[in-house]
């Protein structure tokens, strides 16, 4: 059969199980639109090509499926570079899709003309210049494959205008991938399994650290298993949160720099680690000359690289960690841990007196109060997603996770302006959850021309702001650690409430807690998409924080208030 290869690259994406592409076109991938409409997927029109990068991974991310977005040469391939970095440091299955320019014009600086490949090799697992039709259907096929297979993460095709306009008689391939050198399905040694084994059962004080991998390898039910086997309270990575139901008896928390106190202290006094699919980032570990002293360390893990890299650990078991733990568990006889898990409960007194949640608001408008009510309103049953800043670290903390996969952040890289077009890719990704996206005013404001993609599509997601007229997180580290010296930070926004109207979306505003559960009540009965602008305190805190580079244990905690200071002096 005779296609171009614009042709191919449909078909080919069609046989990938592909069925939604974000993009924006431009005159070195015209010829892939122009093919479009002869294929059976739904394009989304971005307005910006970052957004089509965060909206490939909310997708994937929700769906667990390669999430896929395009752009044309040159500028609309660099605005991808942030969404492909986001990806690669959050191990996100997708394929980027770029046009380039000629072939015979690379090299030349034509109209329009950027090295992406060069550009992009550090932010992706494997990336392709096509410029010959006939290698064009294989590539796909290896990209996918690489994409989804071993770590996931990010992919990117560049394709020559003449190689999607030639054609090429050409027939769907199925045959097995074969990539030399290329091993995603590694698996521990018995001799492993063994050391592992003795480490596990003769611990008193273990902890498990769920990271993103319990996800991504939908080990969600032998964590659960393992857990309640060995009686091992879990802790929680940021993007580990809902892999471990934040309702069960063993669920501690979040772990790490805005992780509860109580995880915190638990992990420096802990004899074993059991580190499931996670890295041991610095965000996580503080100080790693006093991280866990006294501890053990065991570490499941896929990618072998991450092993020893930051953490020095005992034993590592590498391979697919819902594979691993299915060989783990039978070798693993019960434990009983009572002794540390009441020790572990009487961290929790404290850190309940000092918590926001339980203190009296005195009307005034506070952001945990804000994610708690949302929370509370929806049942813990929304897709949330986020921003990144104070509001991610609140939303983490207040609403608490039992479906698996419906959190979804941007943690390595950090991107603020990811939540709002990632919201759009998870709504995308399963039409029938109810998203919420929580924003700042600040990450809202990068990427707030999305709004516009969600009139033109029709689809209904509500969005939170937690608006408190400054960079907030950023702002919390000046006042911590620069004498409150506010440069750059205090944010004039716009009416976001006229922004929303002016899209044709309906736009709330919430400056009391009572007014909280009204408008969140209106945006989950509405049928279109609903902002609600929440003017929060401004110069409030995440807490516990642990200080860049100091020790775990040594946490800033919100300060308690002044009768509870007096009734515990007057306790001791």
């Amino acid at each position: 059969m005779k296609l171009t290869g614009a042709e191919i690259l449909w078909e080919s994406l069609r046989r990938e199980g592909v069925e939604v592409v974000f993009g924006y076109p431009g005159g070195a991938n015209l010829p892939i639109y122009d093919a479009l409409p002869k294929f059976p997927i739904r394009h989304v029109l971005v307005r910006h090509e970052q957004g089509a990068a965060h909206m490939a991974d909310g997708y994937a991310r929700a769906s667990g499926k390669v999430g896929v977005a395009m752009a044309t040469s040159g500028p609309g391939a660099t605005n991808l570079v942030t969404g492909i970095a986001t990806a690669m440091m959050d191990s996100s299955p997708t394929v980027f899709i770029t046009g380039q320019v000629v072939s015979k014009f690379i090299g030349y600086d034509a109209f329009q003309e950027t090295d992406v490949t060069g550009i992009t090799l550090p932010i992706t697992k494997h990336n392709y210049l096509v410029t010959d039709v006939r290698e064009l259907g294989h590539v796909v096929r290896e990209a996918f494959y690489i994409a989804r297979t071993g770590r996931p993460g990010p992919v990117l095709i560049d394709i020559t205008k003449d190689a999607q306009q030639n054609s090429t008689n050409w027939e769907y391939d199925d045959s097995p991938i074969q990539l030399p050198g290329y091993r995603p399905d590694l698996s521990p040694s018995e001799k492993d399994f063994q050391t592992a084994v003795e480490l596990i059962q003769s611990a008193e004080r273990p902890i498990i650290l769920a990271g993103r991998g319990v996800l991504l390898s939908s080990a969600m039910n032998e964590l659960k298993e393992f857990a309640e086997r060995t009686n091992t309270p879990v802790a929680m990575t940021l993007l580990g949160l809902s892999g471990f139901p934040s309702s069960h008896p063993l669920y501690l928390g979040m772990m790490g720099m805005h992780g509860e106190a109580w995880v915190n202290h638990a992990i420096q006094n802990a004899d074993l680690l059991l580190a499931f699919g996670m890295r041991f980032d610095d965000r996580v570990t503080g100080n790693l000359k006093t991280y866990a002293p006294n501890a053990r360390k065991i570490h499941l893990d896929i990618d072998p690289s991450e092993t020893n890299k930051n953490v020095k650990v005992d034993v590592a078991l590498i391979g697919n960690l819902r594979d691993t733990l299915r060989q783990l568990l039978p070798r693993i006889q019960p434990c009983e841990h009572s002794d540390w898990l009441s020790f572990i409960d009487s961290l929790k007194g404290e850190s309940a007196v000092r918590d926001i949640q339980n203190m009296p608001d005195n009307g005034k408008l506070h952001a945990p109060h804000v994610i708690f009510d949302i929370w509370r309103l929806t049942n813990g049953k929304a897709l949330v997603v986020t921003d990144v800043g104070q509001n991610q670290m609140w939303t983490a903390q207040y609403y608490h996770q039992d479906i698996p996969g419906y959190f979804i952040s941007s943690g390595g890289l950090g991107t603020m302006g990811f939540g709002l077009p990632a919201a759009i890719g998870a709504k995308f990704a399963r039409p029938e959850a109810e998203v919420w996206v929580v924003c700042g005013d600040g990450g809202f404001q990068m990427t707030q021309a999305e709004l516009a993609t969600i009139a033109q599509e029709g689809i209904k997601i509500n969005i939170a702001i937690i608006n408190n007229g400054y960079l907030g997180m950023v702002r919390q580290w000046q006042e911590f650690f620069y004498d409150s010296r506010y440069t750059a930070t205090p944010m004039r926004s716009p009416d976001f409430v006229k922004i929303a109207e002016a899209h044709g979306l309906t736009g709330l505003r919430v400056t009391k807690r009572d007014e909280v559960e009204e408008a969140v009540q209106r945006a989950r009965q509405s049928k279109e998409t609903v902002l609600i602008d929440f003017r929060v305190e401004k110069e409030d805190s995440v807490y516990p924080m642990v200080p860049a580079g100091a020790d775990l244990h040594q946490m800033i905690r919100r300060p308690l208030p002044n009768p509870v200071l007096e009734n515990m002096e007057n306790d001791i």
